[in-house]
């Protein structure tokens, strides 16, 4: 196998607060390959959204990023200076972000915003960059694609702003794309409209892409790798597949039994939920953070949890299965 785009190898990051340090990043590990989606899903405040921001370079400067290896395509972006990162970000990095309607400048026209970019990063001329602009925003769909140049953010609804937003990302022709919930606020059909859109992209350009979202029934209709999330830790890897046909963390299964099946899910039938909160993360933290959410929870949980992986399935859990024995009792 190639190597991969990018690869990320205990990845921590911790913010000074007034109680403390906030561990809000531990240790993660992931590989992403060209042509690849790698999702990151969990709860609001799991930590998925700083992640994407430390691969970007974008974390402020009293937070603390530290990596073994944080490598895209031969460059240390662990080492890479201010200038380096600039010269990457936008050209071969490219990140979509949550709110459109905050993420573009209400005083510039969509046709500034778009060319920005290319005229930074390529030696191209202004009517090239305008070209550019108009063609992407035909290929995301939107029509009149040249008009749309004058217009200002607030002229467009939140589905076409979406799309002014991937089209901006994809300018440079990037490498890889994070979409940082790239669907939030949208009605259900846009939301499947651009979902499909940036996987066909994806597989078109040959690019990678880093989805994060908290919609596990978005995973599952366009990821190739998942990463399961929680209080900072990745609990569980693996392919899309194996992480929905054989679910093992005790996290991940109930993060599935929420989601309603057609199908099999009845009408007006309880959904599942998983009770409590996400612990706090400030201080010394030790053993397994879901313990005190989990019905399977036992004595060993407090202490170091072991990680276990079988043909690039990786969890963290005390029991094989993630299940508590009956000779076993609950902490």
């Amino acid at each position: 196998m190639a190597d991969p785009l990018l690869s990320v190898r205990n990845l921590s990051i911790d913010i000074p607060v007034g109680g403390g340090t906030l561990h809000a990043v531990r240790g993660i590990d992931f590989d992403l390959q060209r042509g690849e989606v790698l999702s990151i899903v969990g709860e609001s405040g799991s930590g998925k959204s700083l992640t994407s921001l430390a691969v970007m370079g974008l974390l402020g400067k009293q937070i603390d990023r530290r990596a073994d290896r944080m490598d895209f395509d031969g460059v240390d972006l662990t080492r890479a200076s201010r200038r380096k990162m600039r010269s990457l970000r936008g050209a071969r990095m490219s990140m979509i972000f949550q709110e459109p309607m905050t993420s573009l400048n209400p005083a510039y026209t969509i046709g500034d915003q778009l060319t920005e970019a290319l005229l930074l990063h390529r030696n191209v001329s202004r009517e090239a960059a305008r070209d550019r602009a108009v063609e992407l925003l035909e290929k995301v769909g939107i029509t009149s694609a040249a008009s749309r140049l004058g217009q200002y953010p607030h002229q467009l609804s939140g589905g076409l702003r979406q799309r002014v937003m991937i089209a901006m990302a994809l300018m440079c022709g990037p490498e890889l794309i994070i979409a940082d919930e790239p669907t939030t606020a949208l009605d259900v059909t846009i939301q499947a409209q651009i979902l499909r859109l940036l996987v066909d992209l994806v597989r078109e350009m040959d690019m990678a892409m880093i989805l994060i979202t908290h919609d596990l029934g978005v995973v599952a209709r366009v990821a190739d790798k998942v990463a399961v999330m929680y209080a900072g830790e990745l609990v569980e890897t693996g392919t899309a597949g194996a992480i929905f046909n054989a679910p093992t963390h005790p996290y991940t299964r109930g993060l599935l039994r929420c989601i309603p099946l057609p199908g099999k899910t009845e009408r007006g039938s309880t959904l599942g939920t998983i009770p409590g909160i996400v612990p706090s993360l400030i201080g010394d933290i030790s053993g397994c953070a879901f313990r005190t959410r989990c019905e399977h929870a036992v004595d060993a949980c407090r202490g170091d949890i072991p990680r276990r992986e079988e043909d690039g399935h990786m969890f963290r859990c005390v029991h094989p299965q993630g299940r508590r024995t009956e000779e076993e009792a609950p902490a």
